[in-house]
């Protein structure tokens, strides 16, 4: 809740203006995660890529994006937000031509490892100065709400956007939709949005940037691999090695006046809790997406356009989700809003797990309903957590929000991933490997077999994966109950702290245009 004590200026037109600039970039950077979806098999065909380095074509990006956001939350900080972020534009744009003209797939993995490591400076960079462009508590809340809803519209609309890219040109196309942007980012963001940084940041830790990245990428990566192919003995081992890297990582944090991560963050009321609330958001957003995709293309029978199209449909609602509940958080304590955007989101997962083999319009209606509660959560956690972050520190507290997300959507893919699984081999046990492996070779083998045995191989693997789908829904509304309950626990009471009278003078100073 506001602070009547807080007399923060008010943003004017300038400000906003600005805002519209900075969600640009973050709209691209959330469409990049999904616009190779239709572009792979033009991919394929042009470069010839090995399964292994198809994979690191999709997964390369997202990589260096999660590896490297802590790194560069805390150098902008230091260098400077806008700097960053200008850098990381222009970084964005020419890693897009190269990947756009890639003749090699080598060239192209080499490429999207630049777009991560563009992205991983644009999108603490962006949210950062969302929380410098805007002091007033409510001001600032209506724009992490759009801030929010901007990065889940993107990347719903990655995947359309290259289908329709894919109808009319090469597939080079969907990359070099980002030049122009970024060029226009690059010619605006240096009119409009003023510089901020820390004023008084200490040594740059250069050791810590390793050992974020020894604890940040293991994880990730064996997350994602779990849930793509199961746990291995590998996967746990890096699984392990992260979470060895990570403690190393934080007791240095822990231990050093000029640590990456300042220990500064943790003392503002709501910063913790918003970190693990976003985590857990992300977690379920994540986790519904990895089956609502195949169950419209692989249990539906869509195309790949047609599914990216439907998959749409939820974004109607989505649009009013999180204003509507920032607006709601202003009359009462935040913390009963972001309680009920988990108690939404739960509906939402209870409805996932009332589908059956044929009901497209229960999914829509529940991904829609699910998608609103966790955007409204979402909104409200990350708005929470940097109005409690000392406003010079905001681009480290933007970095952690982020590192969160990737953390919670690695998680939610690989757990409910696996209990879906778990629950399709089950129903498939005497099913043959190829069949009970996924619902994908299920598919396969059915168009091979053909005729009356064919279609009972499909119909039986659709019946066990939108079983699995049910379990693994009825499982998130469980949890996302409990953190409905753990949220109005820990917030009740605690709307984000408005920034003390030092911290509202350094974040005073923290500016220079």
């Amino acid at each position: 809740m506001t602070n009547p004590a807080t007399t923060a200026r008010l943003a004017g037109r300038r400000e906003w203006t600005a805002f519209t600039v900075l969600v640009l970039p973050l709209l691209l950077v959330s469409m990049d995660v999904s616009v190779l979806y239709f572009a792979i098999p033009a991919i394929t065909r042009e470069l010839d890529p090995s399964a292994t380095q198809q994979l690191w074509i999709f997964d390369s990006y997202a990589f260096a994006l999660s590896g490297l956001l802590v790194t560069m939350g805390s150098l902008g900080d230091r260098i400077g937000r806008r700097k960053l972020l200008l850098i990381g534009a222009a970084a964005f744009g020419l890693a897009s031509v190269a990947a756009a003209y890639a003749s090699s797939a080598e060239m192209l993995i080499a490429a999207r490892v630049l777009l991560g490591i563009g992205g991983a400076t644009l999108m603490p960079s962006t949210l950062a100065l969302v929380r410098n462009l805007f002091q007033d508590d409510r001001q600032r809340g209506k724009a992490i709400a759009i801030w929010s809803g901007a990065m889940t519209g993107g990347i719903a609309l990655g995947s359309v956007m290259s289908g329709v890219m894919l109808n009319h040109f090469w597939w080079g196309s969907v990359f070099l939709v980002n030049v122009p942007a970024m060029l226009l980012l690059l010619i605006l963001v240096p009119v409009l949005v003023p510089e901020f940084k820390d004023p008084a940041p200490g040594r740059f830790d250069l050791l810590s940037v390793p050992l974020s990245m020894a604890a940040v990428l293991p994880l990730v990566y064996g997350l994602k691999e779990i849930a793509a192919e199961g746990l291995t003995p590998l996967r746990a081992g890096c699984l392990a090695a992260g979470l060895a890297f990570g403690y190393v990582f934080v007791r240095r944090q822990r231990t050093r006046d000029d640590a990456m991560v300042s220990r500064a963050l943790f003392r503002g009321r709501g910063f913790g809790a918003g970190i693990g609330l976003n985590t857990i958001a992300a977690f379920a957003m994540m986790g519904s997406a990895y089956f609502t995709t195949q169950y419209l293309q692989s249990v539906l029978g869509m195309g790949t356009l047609e599914a990216a199209l439907w998959s749409l449909a939820p974004s109607v609602v989505i649009g009013a989700a999180a204003p509507l509940g920032a607006a709601l958080a202003q009359k009462t304590d935040r913390a009963y809003v972001i309680s009920g955007g988990f108690v939404l989101a739960a509906a939402g997962f209870a409805l996932i797990g009332l589908v059956d083999t044929d009901s497209l319009w229960l999914l829509l209606t529940g991904a829609g309903v699910l998608a609103s509660g966790l955007v409204t959560v979402l909104s409200l956690v990350s708005d929470m957590a940097l109005g409690a972050a000392p406003a010079e520190k905001a681009g480290s507290a933007a970095s952690l929000l982020e590192t969160g997300q990737e953390f919670g959507g690695a998680l939610g893919m690989a757990v409910l991933g696996s209990l879906g699984t778990a629950v399709y081999r089950s129903d498939l046990a005497g099913a043959e490997p190829a069949v009970r492996e996924t619902l994908g070779g299920a598919v396969a083998t059915a168009q091979q077999l053909g005729g009356a045995a064919g279609g009972q191989v499909l119909a039986s693997a659709r019946e066990a994966f939108v079983h699995g789908m049910q379990y693994a829904a009825w499982g998130a509304t469980v949890l996302l109950l409990a953190a409905a309950v753990l949220a109005a626990a820990l917030l009740r009471g605690r709307g984000a702290q408005a920034p003390a009278p030092a911290e509202r003078a350094a974040a005073g100073g923290a500016l220079a245009r």
